[in-house]
C-alpha cells in the first residue's frame, strides 16, 4: 500500500508552489518559473485532499476501547 505524503509536505509544496506562481517576478532561460510554482501548487493540493481522505478513513488516534463487566453478568 502505498501512503500518501503528509499533510506538513503538502502545506508546504502549496506555499512553495503559490511563492513560485504568485510573487516571483524572475526570468530564466529555458525554465517557466511561475509554471513550476502551478505544478507545485496543484501536487500539494491534490497530497492535502489525499492525506485528509485516508487519515479520516484511518479513525484517527482517539479511539481508546473499554470493557464493561456487569455485576449481574458472569465474568469471562
Amino acid at each position: 500500500m502505498v501512503t500518501p505524503m503528509g499533510i506538513g509536505v503538502s502545506l508546504i509544496l502549496i506555499a512553495a508552489g503559490a511563492i513560485l506562481a504568485f510573487a516571483v517576478d524572475y526570468d530564466v532561460s529555458g525554465i517557466e518559473i511561475q509554471t513550476i510554482g502551478w505544478i507545485l501548487l496543484v501536487v500539494g493540493i491534490i497530497g492535502a485532499l489525499l492525506s485528509l481522505i485516508f487519515w479520516s478513513s484511518w479513525g484517527g488516534t482517539g479511539g481508546r476501547r473499554e470493557t464493561v463487566y456487569r455485576d449481574d453478568a458472569p465474568a469471562p
